[in-house]
C-alpha cells in the first residue's frame, strides 16, 4: 500500500475574521493539494480563530462560521480535510421565573472538527473534554459532545481528536487507528513544547499508532501560539517537526505498512472498536486521483529552539500579531536609558521594523547624564527614531500648581509619581496625534509587587514584558546581542544598577529585594501557590517572603488596569490570574 501523505497545515488565523480564515484555509488547501497529499489538517476553530470568546455567543457568528464551512468543503476536491469549527445544536429554552428576567435563550454549541471529502461534509467528531483551567474557559461556551468515527482512508484508518482529547484516546475506541490526529490551540509558554512532545510521544507508544498534533500560530491579545506542530511514528519518535512561531505547512509520507511489534493491522481490522461499550462507527472515505505517480517527500524536522529563544521569539510574534491585527503600523516607547525599555524597543524593531518604531526620552531633573547618552546610543544601534522632550518644566508647573495644598507636607513617593504620569501624559499624546500604539515597558517583577505607577509607566496600550521576570529580562537582553553581529544593547545598560531615577540617587533595591531573591519568591508564590511556610523552607527570609506576598496581595488594583501583555510563563497576571481587589483574606503565615 502507498503510504499515506500527510499535511498539517499550521495557519495564522485572526480573531472573529470568518472571512478571511476561510481565504487562509481555501489557499492552503491548494497548497496541500499540488504536494499531492491525502489528508490535510488544520488546527482546532481554525474557521472562527482561537479563542473567540463571547463571539461565540452571538448566533449570527456561528451560522457565518457554518456557511464557512460548507464553502471551505467546496474546495475539497482530491484530498480530505480535517478543519476545526464550532458545530450548533439545538436551541435551549432559559427559564423564565427568574426575579431578575429571563435569560437569553442559547443554542447548544460544540467544538468539533470537521472531516471534508469530495466537496461535502462527510462527518464531524466532537470535542468531548472541556478545559477550564488557566487561561481556559470552554465550559461557558461549549458542551461535551462525543468522538466521531474512526476514518478509512486508503487503506489506513485515521482517528480525529480534538485537543485534551488526545490524552483520553484509549477510552474512545482507537483500538484500529493508525493515525491519530490530533487539532490544537495550545498556547505557549516556557519549556511547553518539550513537554507537549514528550506526553505526544507517550500516547503513540501506548497506541502503537502514529500521532499527528497541528497547532496554531501566531498572537491573539496575550497568548501567543507557537506552532510546532508536529509528527510522531508509533515508537514515539519525531519524524516531522514544522517551524516554530511561523506558518507553515508540514509534509510527511506515513507508511503505514510498517507495523510495530505486536500489532497486527489485517489481524485486527474487523474488530469492531467500542466506546463506553458501543461499537464505533466506520467511515471509508476514497478520493479519486490518489492512484497516481508521485515522489516520495522526505520529511523535515525543524531544529528545536532553546528556551530562551523561543520565548524572546514569542515576544516578538505577539507584539507584531497585537500591532497588525489590530492595524496598528507604528509603535512607540518611553526610553529611559534603563534595561527594560533597551529590552522592549529591540524586541519592537524585530517585530515591525525599526522605521516604525519610535523612541521618547523624556528626562526629568533626576534623569542621569549616561541615562540619556545610553537612549541616544540604544536608539542609534536600533536605528530607531528618538525624540526628547524634557518633563522638568511640567514636573515644575504641577509642584507650583499643588504647592498651596502641599505645603504642610514632605515631598515623597507623590512627587515621583508625578514624574511618570508626566511621561505617561505625552505618551499618550503622541499615540493620540499620530496613531502610534503606545508600548510599555514594565517587567513581571514590578507588576507583582507594584513597582509601578498607575497612569504614568503603567499607561499604554501593550505590556511586551509584562509576563518577563526581571532577572530574565537581562538573559533575554545578552541573547539579543549575541543573535546580531554588533550588540544592539549598550554594555552600560547592562552593567547598571536598575533604577527609577525618580529622585536623588534612587536604586530598585532601595524598594525592593535584589532581584535574585524577588523573581523566585513570586515564582513560589504566583506560579506554584506555594504557601509562605514553603517559601520560606526553600531558604527565604521569612520576613522577605512575608513582605512579597503582601505587596502582590495589595497590588492586585494596579494590574486590574494594567494593558494586557504577552504570556510566557505558565501563569502570567491575566486572564489566569483572577484574584478579587477587595480582599479580606490574610495568606497563613503573614
Amino acid at each position: 500500500m502507498p503510504a499515506l501523505r500527510l499535511a498539517l497545515a499550521q495557519i495564522n488565523p485572526l480573531v472573529g475574521d470568518i472571512e478571511g480564515n476561510l481565504r487562509l484555509i481555501r489557499s492552503v488547501i491548494d497548497q496541500a493539494r499540488q504536494v499531492h497529499a491525502d489528508l490535510v489538517v488544520f488546527p482546532e476553530l481554525a474557521i472562527t480563530g482561537y479563542p473567540a470568546q463571547d463571539l461565540l455567543l452571538k448566533p449570527r457568528f456561528i451560522d457565518e462560521n457554518k456557511r464557512a464551512l460548507a464553502e471551505a468543503a467546496k474546495s475539497c476536491i482530491g484530498l480530505v480535510a480535517v478543519i476545526g469549527y464550532v458545530e450548533q445544536g439545538p436551541l435551549t429554552k432559559r427559564s423564565a421565573e427568574s426575579p431578575f428576567g429571563a435569560a437569553p435563550d442559547r443554542y447548544e454549541s460544540y467544538n468539533t472538527a470537521a472531516i471534508l471529502a469530495d466537496g461535502r461534509h462527510v462527518c464531524s467528531s466532537l470535542k468531548r473534554v472541556l478545559r477550564y483551567d488557566g487561561v481556559h474557559d470552554e465550559g461557558r461556551y461549549f458542551l461535551p459532545g462525543q468522538a466521531g468515527p474512526l476514518i478509512d482512508l486508503h487503506g489506513a484508518t485515521v482517528g480525529v481528536t480534538i485537543g485534551e482529547d488526545i490524552w483520553s484516546w484509549e477510552r474512545s475506541g482507537s483500538a484500529q487507528a493508525e493515525v491519530i490526529v490530533n487539532i490544537g490551540a495550545s498556547p505557549f509558554f516556557i519549556s511547553k513544547r518539550r513537554l507537549h512532545e514528550q506526553a505526544l510521544a507517550a500516547r503513540a507508544r501506548e497506541n502503537s499508532a502514529f500521532v499527528a498534533f497541528v497547532n496554531l500560530v501566531g498572537g491573539q491579545d496575550e497568548l501567543v501560539f507557537d506552532g510546532n506542530s508536529v509528527i510522531l511514528d508509533r515508537n514515539g519518535i519525531v519524524v516531522a517537526r514544522a517551524r516554530a512561531f511561523e506558518e507553515d505547512l508540514l509534509v510527511a509520507d506515513l507508511d503505514i505498512e510498517e507495523n510495530a511489534p505486536g500489532r497486527s493491522r489485517r489481524g485486527d481490522e474487523n474488530k469492531p472498536s467500542k466506546e463506553n461499550g458501543k461499537a464505533v462507527e466506520r467511515v471509508s472515505v476514497e478520493v479519486p486521483g490518489f492512484a497516481g505517480v508521485r515522489s516520495p517527500i522526505v520529511s523535515r524536522v525543524e531544529p528545536e529552539p532553546g528556551d530562551l529563544e523561543e520565548v524572546y521569539r514569542a515576544l516578538v510574534l505577539g507584539v507584531k500579531d497585537y500591532a497588525g491585527k489590530n492595524r496598528f503600523t507604528n509603535v512607540v516607547i518611553g526610553l529611559s536609558g534603563g534595561i527594560d525599555s533597551a529590552l522592549t524597543a529591540a524586541i519592537a524593531v524585530d517585530a515591525v521594523g525599526a522605521e516604525h518604531v519610535v523612541g521618547i526620552c523624556m528626562p526629568s531633573p533626576y534623569t542621569s547624564r549616561e541615562s540619556i547618552e545610553d537612549v541616544a546610543d540604544l536608539s542609534h544601534r536600533l536605528g530607531v527614531e528618538c525624540v526628547t522632550i524634557p518633563i522638568t518644566p511640567l514636573f515644575e508647573a504641577y509642584r507650583r500648581s499643588l504647592a498651596q495644598v502641599f505645603r504642610e507636607t514632605r515631598t515623597d513617593q507623590t512627587e515621583e509619581n508625578l514624574q511618570a504620569r508626566i511621561r505617561g501624559t505625552i505618551l499618550m499624546a503622541f499615540s493620540n496625534k499620530f496613531g502610534h500604539l503606545v508600548l510599555t515597558t514594565g517587567n513581571k517583577s514590578e507588576m507583582g509587587v507594584g513597582y509601578a505607577t498607575l497612569y504614568g509607566d503603567m499607561a499604554g496600550g501593550f505590556a511586551v514584558i509584562k509576563d518577563v521576570p526581571k532577572t530574565m529580562v537581562y538573559e533575554l537582553a545578552r541573547l539579543r546581542n549575541r543573535m546580531a553581529d554588533v550588540p544592539v544593547i549598550p554594555q552600560r545598560v547592562l552593567d547598571r544598577p536598575p533604577s527609577a531615577e525618580l529622585k536623588p540617587n534612587q536604586k530598585d533595591e532601595d524598594s525592593l529585594p535584589p532581584y535574585s531573591i524577588l523573581d523566585p519568591i513570586l515564582k513560589a508564590y504566583v506560579e506554584e501557590d506555594r504557601s509562605i511556610e514553603d517559601i520560606v523552607a526553600q531558604g527565604f527570609d521569612r520576613e522577605t517572603v512575608v513582605r512579597v506576598a503582601g505587596l502582590v496581595d495589595r497590588s492586585e488594583y494596579k494590574r486590574r488596569q494594567a494593558p494586557i501583555g504577552v504570556k510566557i510563563t505558565p501563569r502570567g497576571f491575566g486572564r489566569e490570574w483572577r484574584m478579587p481587589i477587595t480582599n479580606g483574606y490574610c495568606h497563613p503565615g503573614s
